[in-house]
């Protein structure tokens, strides 16, 4: 009865919830779209999501059905969703945009999701939206595209017609990282950088852009903090000098062999970059990739003995989430005894340095009962849903508990 009563009153605040939040249009195609914008005076918001993106569907539950969400945007835009692939369960109204999604992708460069497009009422693209985010935030991005001084597409118009313009370059550089415009990201942080001395580059407010121009190994940016470690520390609050070169070192020569479908030999990779960038030291770096290639590879063996060796030197450094994702990864995908038991020691480590986090003992509990500890599994799952408040997550947490008592398994 209780659970009946629960409902009653669930049902309308869920429906309400849905009436209030963001109004899509369903049956409409593009060019009639078009027309209502045209007609309504009123900007066009187009979600680009496919059908496998995890932050495309947190926008759908929980940021679209937001009521100060769908005051923004059904007051300012004509909303549209447009599913980006293909799977054999798209209805018919899917279907008939197929054609459309493609040339989307094509003509307006939708490379990552969700990709979220804005036009203005004659359908001219002005503003672009890179990743989701929570509703206020999400808003204020939005509110961008109303303004001509802060629309991404005519602030691109601006740069391209006057590409040495160093004021335009500034807030060109911010709008591409907002937009995954890579590109012209890197275009408009070399205008700013070439017309700063180096003294101006290494302060508080040049180091994030001198960071992101130097994403590219050898740039001037990269160089830059190559030469002058010292002065990057100085003013650097979240990463070192060393750290981040090497990190990035090591992650490009990884990655290029596996373009190019070569093994990985990172003893060579190490002594390579010690011939070419003396003064960068890459033992840390090529340490911490390590696990992450070998579990990519899905050798999880290589992923066991090179964490263990990663901990081994600097386990003080290491934060309970890298140690619960890696024993979590193990848990996943391997069934040999000796990986689950590393695991379960990099899991109880995980818990050790931050207590009481359910989802680190949820971890502990899941390794545990795939060791056959049974017992001890569900009293630490147990531990775990006694933490939790979030309701979801709690109902989550209880169905691996009841999977545990049933001797069902709770990996796939």
């Amino acid at each position: 009865m209780k659970k009946l009563i629960l409902m009653l009153f669930l049902i309308p605040t869920l429906l309400f919830a849905q009436s209030e939040g963001v109004k899509f249009e369903h049956g409409l195609n593009w060019s009639q779209i078009k027309e209502k914008a045209a007609k309504e005076n009123k900007f066009i918001f187009v979600d680009c999501f496919t059908t496998w993106c995890g932050p495309c569907k947190y926008m759908s539950s929980t940021i679209f059905p937001q009521a100060k969400v769908g005051d923004f945007f059904n007051a300012k835009f004509i909303n549209a969703k447009i599913q980006m692939d293909k799977t054999k369960n798209d209805n018919e109204d899917v279907k008939s945009w197929y054609e459309e999604a493609d040339r989307f992708a094509k003509d307006y460069k939708v490379r990552a999701y969700p990709t979220f497009l804005i036009f203005d009422s004659k359908g001219t693209l002005v503003h672009r939206i890179v990743g989701g985010g929570e509703a206020d935030d999400f808003i204020a991005k939005a509110q961008k595209s109303l303004d001509p001084n802060t629309q991404y597409e005519t602030l691109l118009a601006k740069f391209n017609a006057d590409p040495t313009n160093v004021n335009i370059a500034k807030s060109m550089a911010m709008a591409a990282k907002e937009a995954y415009d890579q590109e012209t990201q890197a275009k408009a942080e070399g205008v700013v950088l070439a017309s700063l001395t180096t003294d101006q580059i290494f302060t508080k407010e040049n180091i994030s852009l001198l960071l992101s121009a130097a994403n590219v190994v050898d740039s001037k940016a990269f160089n830059l903090i190559k030469d002058n470690p010292a002065k990057f520390d100085a003013v650097s609050e979240k990463v070192k000098a060393n750290d981040f070169l090497s990190q990035l070192l090591v992650s490009n020569a990884v990655n290029t062999k596996i373009r190019a479908k070569e093994t990985v030999d990172f003893a060579s990779i190490e002594k390579e970059l010690a011939q070419k960038y003396p003064t960068v030291n890459t033992e840390k770096a090529s340490l911490e990739m390590q696990p992450r290639y070998y579990g990519y590879t899905k050798n999880y063996p290589g992923l066991r003995d090179s964490f263990n060796k990663y901990i081994a030197k600097y386990g003080s450094t290491i934060t309970a989430a890298e140690l619960n994702n890696m024993a979590w990864s193990i848990f996943e995908n391997c069934n040999d005894p000796a990986c689950l038991k590393a695991a379960a020691e990099w899991s109880k480590l995980s818990n050790e340095k931050e207590k009481d986090a359910p989802m680190y003992l949820d971890t502990f509990a899941n390794i545990l009962y795939r060791l056959g500890e049974k017992e001890k599994a569900i009293k630490t799952q147990e531990k775990a849903i006694s933490l939790i408040t979030d309701a979801t997550q709690k109902e989550e947490y209880v169905a691996t508990l009841q999977k545990m008592k049933k001797g069902e398994k709770t990996w796939q």
